[in-house]
């Protein structure tokens, strides 16, 4: 996950602060020193680095820090605050225009992940703000990028606009505006060519489609992974085409993030969102504020929160969460469970975001397979409906039956049955308990599933 080495530095260091009494300028200095090589070696641009230290030492030697009674919590408070500036503040909402279609020019270099992300930004339209977009094919010197975009319209359900590669991308634009007033869209994304570098010729182009659809939002489409080269091409857009925002894509590679904690500061540009994943749904709005807490190992439940608003059935839930209570939880439920908490995403992923999770020893290493889910899934798919409704008819000739069935061994059936039979009695016994604290007045149950 992207900046996983600037989260231990920086964990590491304020851990050392956190819980001391008193904090001399010379613990300061220490400290910024640790921020200051985590911060490069994240490769964060070198002026921002001077900056930021510049700004969190000021502040962490005034008299509210030395002189407060928790100092080390003063400190923290800070580096988050200035942390959460860097990245722009507050979240950057996307422009509406008053007069729909919404246009939205996608920029960028070749292999970024332009026309991907234009397909993810469209469904993130529909599905988190309900509206209707079209996508348009207008990056005509790659005859791959407009079959690309066309595949994922199928996918995704989702209109696509293209005239093919032998009409100008300028005219291309015109026409698909007309075409989404026509059919009342709400946004239009337009799906640009890019190259393997910032050249004269692709700027004239950018700047007579820019000129042509007065764009309500020009973003670029940037990789993470290219560390202060993103930097540098988002520099040169800017100054050319005047962007309103910054997609960053391969955010959740082996990045050392140190194009997120830049692009804002040098630019003046804000990141919009970020991309944390190859599936279509796998972009996010970018919260500077989230990011920091992140980065920081403070969590982030409410990105976990809308996950699962996004994600989870409330009628299902509220069914699961009465079955629990009365311990009549079956092997079917237990595989519905499963099934909705992997569509909130990577289980490593959404560990980190619980708060505290940075002192879960280990959990840095921790490689989740999920395949051990889909075994999970494949055993107890391969169960009558009889043995799911009540696994203690199973003997062996069943468990065999089933392990032959699902690829996987009757010592794996036997784990499977065993943990289920753990996990019916602990919910027994929390059910007893919330019983008898009725009585008394007290108690909630203390957990709800997803």
């Amino acid at each position: 996950m992207a900046f996983e080495g600037l989260a231990d530095r920086l964990q590491n260091t304020i851990q050392k602060i956190r819980g001391k009494g008193k904090v001399t300028e010379a613990d300061v200095k220490e400290m910024m020193r640790e921020v200051r090589l985590a911060l490069l070696e994240a490769d964060v641009n070198f002026k921002v680095v001077k900056d930021f230290v510049k700004k969190v030492s000021e502040r962490a030697v005034g008299q509210e820090v030395l002189k407060s009674l928790t100092p080390g919590q003063q400190i923290i408070k800070i580096v988050n605050e200035e942390l959460t500036e860097l990245m722009g503040g507050e979240q950057s909402k996307i422009a509406v225009s008053n007069r729909p279609p919404t246009v939205i020019m996608m920029v960028g270099l070749q292999g970024a992940g332009k026309t991907t992300t234009s397909g993810k930004l469209a469904n993130l339209l529909r599905k988190k703000y309900n509206k209707q977009p079209m996508l348009v094919a207008a990056d005509i010197y790659r005859p791959a990028a407009i079959k690309q975009l066309e595949t994922l319209g199928k996918q995704l359900s989702m209109p696509v606009f293209s005239l093919g590669d032998q009409v100008s991308p300028v005219e291309i634009a015109r026409q698909a505006i007309a075409k989404a007033k026509e059919e009342h869209h709400d946004y239009v994304l337009i799906d640009t060519a890019g190259r393997l570098h910032v050249d004269e010729t692709l700027m004239n182009e950018l700047k007579d489609i820019k000129e042509l659809t007065k764009p309500d939002e020009i973003f670029l489409v940037v990789d993470a992974m290219t560390g202060q080269d993103a930097v540098n091409v988002a520099q040169s857009f800017n100054e050319q085409l005047g962007l309103t925002g910054v997609v960053l894509t391969k955010l959740d590679g082996d990045t050392r993030g140190g194009a997120a904690l830049s692009i804002r500061s040098v630019t003046q540009t804000p990141i919009k969102f970020i991309g944390m994943g190859e599936k279509m749904d796998a972009l996010e709005p970018f919260h500077p504020e989230r990011m920091a807490s992140r980065i920081l190992g403070m969590g982030d439940v409410l990105t976990l929160i809308e996950k699962a608003q996004a994600n989870i059935d409330e009628e299902k839930a509220k069914e699961l969460e009465q079955k629990m209570r009365t311990a009549s939880f079956t092997l079917d439920d237990f595989l519905d469970q499963l099934g909705q908490v992997r569509k909130l995403g990577p289980l490593d992923e959404l560990l980190k975001m619980m708060p505290g999770a940075n002192k879960i020893k280990g959990l840095n290493n921790l490689q989740i397979d999920e395949k051990q889910i889909a075994h999970v899934e494949a055993i107890i798919r391969s169960m009558t409906k009889q043995e799911k409704l009540h696994p203690e008819i199973m003997n062996s000739s069943r468990k065999r039956r089933i392990a032959a069935g699902s690829g996987r061994t009757v010592a794996e059936v036997n784990r499977l049955l065993k943990q289920f039979e753990d996990m019916k009695k602990m919910m027994k016994q929390m059910s007893g308990m919330q019983q008898k604290a009725k009585k008394k007045g007290g108690f909630k149950f203390p957990f709800k599933p997803f």
